[in-house]
Order: C-alpha cells, then sequence, then structure tokens
C-alpha cells in the first residue's frame, strides 16, 4: 500500500489502471489496496467512465485526502461587486 501512496504523493489524481502500472501492482491487487486506504480515509476515490474512440472505460478516480487540487490555469472570473 505504500507504493500506492507514494505514486499518489508524486504523480496526484490518477485512475486506479495507471496506479497499477506505475506501481508496478496487478489491477485486481491494486482495487483491494485502494479499498482498503479509502476505508482508512486517507485515499478518496470516485467511479468514472471515459469514452476515447468509441470504447468505454469504466475505473476508479483517486487522490489522496486532504488535498485539493490546484486550480486550472487562465483567466479567472471577476469577483461581482454589490452597489
Amino acid at each position: 500500500m505504500d507504493q500506492i501512496l507514494e505514486y499518489l504523493k508524486k504523480h496526484g489524481e490518477r485512475l486506479d489502471e495507471e496506479i497499477a502500472k506505475g506501481a508496478g501492482l496487478p489491477l485486481s491487487e491494486t482495487r483491494l489496496y485502494l479499498a482498503e486506504l479509502e476505508s482508512s480515509g486517507k485515499v478518496v476515490t470516485y467511479h468514472s467512465t471515459r469514452f476515447l474512440e468509441g470504447q468505454k472505460i469504466d475505473g476508479i478516480h483517486c487522490r489522496l485526502s486532504g488535498i485539493t487540487p490546484k486550480a486550472a490555469p487562465g483567466r479567472k472570473a471577476k469577483a461581482s461587486q454589490i452597489n
């Protein structure tokens, strides 16, 4: 499980398939470890469905608990002023 936590610290939010490849673990074992980490509160997960070139890809997105992703680059909305 330490391999998964280190991978997420280094790379941020990732799909379970990417974590398995990066940590060098089988996908089934990675999913078991992610379930344990989620129940202990160390990792936040949610199910995701993507369509790439007409193929449906189901996966689990994971990120470390308590870490908010960085804001997207680009123009920011102006704050509205109340007169």
